[in-house]
């Protein structure tokens, strides 16, 4: 058969039902493609090969002797290395947590195995998930595989990157401003960010407890519901888990029919700001959907312009809370400082936390500790909640005239490495399409809508109500109909590049 590292989940999927494939095979051919090409791309932190053939081994195995399997069976994965993992070293891209191995998965990892996935290994990030780049990781920056000169967006990169050069079918991001889906735009791939409380966040290290959420990175609509289907629904380790079924989004994504929908544009987050094809591509999807029976409205949520500012205020101020644990008492990194015999246990938290955390993450602590110190909390983090229930009455508002909601997923397409890493706020505003659906708690979708500036892909952006994750699978699948009928195909194989075995060099 062809090589099964170009087929999507479902279509692998199929071919391991259907017996013309083996799950061993199947792993194997992802752990060859991860060795002829990680070393450029750098996606992984950690391959487990022989945890992966096992799995996979166990799911040959039950198939050959009749036992009941879920839909994706055999199908290999990718996991950010900020969700906990039993037994495989899990360091959420930090100098702090290096070497260490929980004793516990997460719950959606528990899931992943409990569904036959094996778990191919653990894939780069920025720092606690703070960045846009994958370039604040401590173990380097992950390459995109369009262009080894650009970056793969972030915090998830990693997972995108695998993704994208087809080094695992599917892969698990973590999305707190718009880490799944910006990402996902950059590299021409699928992210989801469920509805919060959708997926469990047990097992995953927090940086910002209100906004986290994990959600699939994928090369399909179909894939990214297929795999929500998994890791999705109430777990009661998570006291934000929502007790409710996984909306019906495999259905929604083989439907993919917009006829007499409406969608809306947001006016505040679809024109200025963006690059011009960018917005040339995000007009020319709106066409396509308008022609396939969609009604196209205009929306407005003014909040949204200070999305950013609340953001920026809420996050840090959670994550200083949260990082408070790694404290070089119980678990991961501990230095002495330098030139004292006996020191305090005080003196060795100081020197561990500035050894440990790089200089993204220190800025992310102090700015979080300022906003929450007396005398301060309420004129900035109190202040920036309140930006965010208008945000959150803005959406209603919003979903009162539209079905769904789109804007263009990112500003640009992928930058060059180094381009913006020293200039926090140039980085920061790659974020502004996707903050507004973490500070709401609703869920949003990224597919690839076509090449923009220097022949990289953008993103179009999808966005929901509240447990209407559906429709984002709806209108996503639609439009990767009409998108693929024009293209000849999925976007990915417009990549000369990654039509070879090599990614670009």
């Amino acid at each position: 058969m062809s090589d099964p590292t170009r087929l999507t989940a479902a279509a692998l999927a199929d071919a391991l039902a259907a017996g013309e494939l083996s799950a061993v095979d199947a792993t194997q051919a992802h752990l060859d493609r991860i060795a002829a090409v990680d070393d450029d791309v750098h996606a992984f932190l950690q391959v487990d090969a022989e945890g992966a053939i096992a799995a996979a081994r166990s799911v040959d195995e039950q198939r050959a002797a009749g036992a009941p399997l879920g839909p994706l069976a055999g199908v290999p994965i990718a996991v950010k290395d900020v969700v906990a993992t039993k037994g495989l070293p899990t360091t959420a891209g930090s100098k702090i947590l290096e070497g260490w191995v929980p004793p516990y998965d997460a719950t959606l990892v528990t899931r992943l195995r409990a569904a036959g996935l094996p778990i191919l290994g653990k894939t780069n990030m920025d720092e606690f998930a703070m960045g846009s780049s994958t370039e604040h990781s401590a173990y380097g920056p992950t390459h995109n595989p369009w262009s080894l000169d650009r970056i793969p967006g972030g915090s998830g990169g990693g997972s995108a990157a695998a993704v994208a050069a087809y080094e695992a079918p599917l892969a698990i991001g973590t999305d707190t401003g718009g880490s799944i889906r910006q990402p996902a735009s950059v590299t021409g791939t699928v992210g989801v960010k469920p509805t919060y409380g959708g997926v469990s966040r047990y097992g995953l290290i927090a940086l910002a407890s209100s906004l986290d959420q994990a959600g699939p990175c994928t090369r399909s609509v179909l894939d990214a519901a297929l795999l929500h289907t998994v890791i999705g629904g109430h777990d009661q380790m998570d006291s934000t888990s929502i007790d409710a079924p996984v909306p019906p989004v495999v259905e929604a994504a083989r439907r993919g029919d917009v006829r007499d929908l409406r969608i809306g544009v947001i006016k505040e987050i679809s024109g200025e700001g963006f690059a011009p094809q960018v917005r040339a591509r995000f007009t020319e999807s709106l066409d396509l959907l308008s022609a396939a029976g969609a009604e196209i409205v205009e929306v407005s949520c003014p909040s949204f312009e200070k999305g950013l500012a609340a953001y920026y205020l809420i996050l840090p101020s959670e994550a200083s809370s949260n990082l408070a644990k790694f404290d070089a008492m119980r678990y991961g990194l501990r230095v002495a400082p330098k030139g004292v015999e006996s020191p305090s246990a005080e003196q060795v938290m100081a020197a561990t936390r500035d050894a440990g955390f790089g200089d993204e993450v220190k800025r992310r602590i102090i700015l979080g500790t300022y906003a929450l110190s007396s005398g301060y909390y309420d004129a900035y983090y109190g202040q920036a909640q309140k930006v965010r229930t208008l945000i959150a009455r803005d959406f209603a508002a919003a979903f009162e005239q539209a079905d769904v909601l789109v804007t263009p997923t990112a500003p640009t397409v992928a930058f060059k490495l180094g381009e913006k890493l020293n200039d926090p706020m140039a980085m920061y505003l790659n974020d502004v399409a996707t903050i507004p659906a973490n500070l709401a708690g609703v869920p949003g979708l990224s597919l690839p809508n076509g090449l923009a500036e220097d022949g990289l892909p953008s993103g179009f952006q999808v966005l929901a109500p509240i447990q209407a994750d559906d429709r984002l699978y709806n209108v996503g699948a639609a439009l990767e109909r009409l998108l693929e009928d024009q293209w000849g195909g999925p976007l990915l194989a417009q990549a000369p590049a990654l039509q070879a075995k090599e990614v670009v060099r």
